[in-house]
């Protein structure tokens, strides 16, 4: 059997494969994933989907109910006027990258992205033809305008921003969100913003591109929010010429988000936001025990200030990752997000205080 070449060029993630090779019994610092329970609301609002016997195909972009409470959360919570019919209800954050790379790439155009960064985004853009790029951070592991002017060439086409960020912690600040959207007016290039952990900000605020300027897909979704990872709901908004583009995309890819989850995740929206406050103080605790072990080990890492990771410097990190799993504890190697991270390794602190401060009591009889 013959496979194409746009498969070829990527490999499995190694956040998946290091989950999946693990024994139920370790400590897995490696998944982003909250380990809390989806609140009671949002799971009685699957249930009365399920028995009110809405379990068929929606509309393609999703339920107009949901679009319209999406359009309400962008303009509360980020300062995007937006309308419905630019918004699409995807299957995950995940799909929603995937059709916005699908609609605006062409062969052999460029993508600048941030590295470290979230390991999805050189594959999407792979999968897509195009050529990723490596955008060296600030010290911070920010995106600064000096650093994206400095690799922007002709066939570069968009720019992809993560903040809060996987897997640094780091939290662009608005002055460089402002200098990064006017280089890419000045420039043509098309900002992705991928906002999935915005809630989970200990440090600073949350700043959205699209509150400066109009060529920015938004993408986020209910997953990090709302502990609602297999759940599979992710929303986007665009101008109105890339929405149409990326519908056509996303109808014959997955027809619809589920039916069942559509509800679940109106309720989330429009429904007591208590556990996102608990959520967000329970992470900022995890965040001082781990950076504490860290700091008695005499570990480099800055703190994060946003999402639930820490990014700290390990000499021979690869080694280190393989050593931990020996002893029942999962993380990520840091060159999984890039070259710039090949001597760090990812922690999550999205487990128990008792996981953590076990885990960092092995790290430390591994270490010495």
């Amino acid at each position: 059997m013959k496979f194409s070449r746009r498969v070829r060029e990527i490999d499995i993630s190694g956040i998946r494969r290091a989950f999946e090779a693990a024994g139920s019994d370790a400590i897995n610092l490696g998944l982003g994933q909250p380990d809390f329970d989806t609140p009671a609301h949002i799971k009685e609002a699957a249930i009365r989907a399920i028995r009110d016997g809405f379990t068929g195909y929606t509309e393609n972009q999703g339920t107009l109910e949901l679009r319209e409470a999406i359009c309400e959360k962008f303009k509360r919570e980020n300062r995007i006027d937006t309308t419905p019919d630019r918004v699409i209800v995807t299957a995950g954050a995940s799909e929603a990258l995937h059709i916005a790379l699908q609609a605006i790439i062409e062969p052999g155009d460029e993508v600048l992205i941030p590295d470290p960064g979230f390991v999805s985004y050189n594959a999407l853009t792979l999968l897509a033809e195009g050529r990723p790029v490596s955008l060296p951070l600030s010290r911070d592991y920010t995106v600064t305008p000096e650093g994206m002017a400095e690799e922007i060439r002709p066939r570069t086409c968009a720019i992809i921003i993560n903040s809060p960020a996987n897997p640094t912690g780091a939290v662009q600040r608005e002055e460089e969100i402002r200098g990064i959207c006017e280089l890419a007016e000045d420039h043509g290039l098309t900002i992705i913003s991928d906002e999935v952990y915005e809630h989970l900000i200990y440090e600073g605020r949350h700043v959205s591109p699209a509150e400066y300027t109009e060529d920015v897909i938004t993408i986020n979704a209910t997953s990090k929010t709302y502990a609602m990872t297999g759940w599979r709901i992710g929303y986007l908004t665009a101008p109105t010429e890339a929405i149409e583009e990326m519908v056509k995309i996303h109808q014959y890819a997955q027809a619809c988000a589920t039916s069942i989850s559509q509800r679940a995740a109106l309720a989330a929206l429009t429904g007591p936001q208590d556990s996102v406050r608990e959520m967000r103080h329970e992470f900022k605790r995890r965040r001082s025990i781990l950076m504490n072990a860290l700091r008695e080990m005499k570990i480099e890492c800055r703190e994060p200030k946003g999402a639930f990771y820490a990014f700290p410097r390990i000499r021979n990190a690869e080694e280190v990752v393989k050593q931990l799993l020996q002893h029942g504890v999962i993380t990520t190697p840091g060159a999984t997000f890039g070259k710039e991270g090949s001597e760090h390794i990812r922690l999550s602190y999205a487990a128990t205080q008792e996981d953590i401060e076990k885990a960092m009591s092995i790290m430390r009889e591994v270490l010495e």
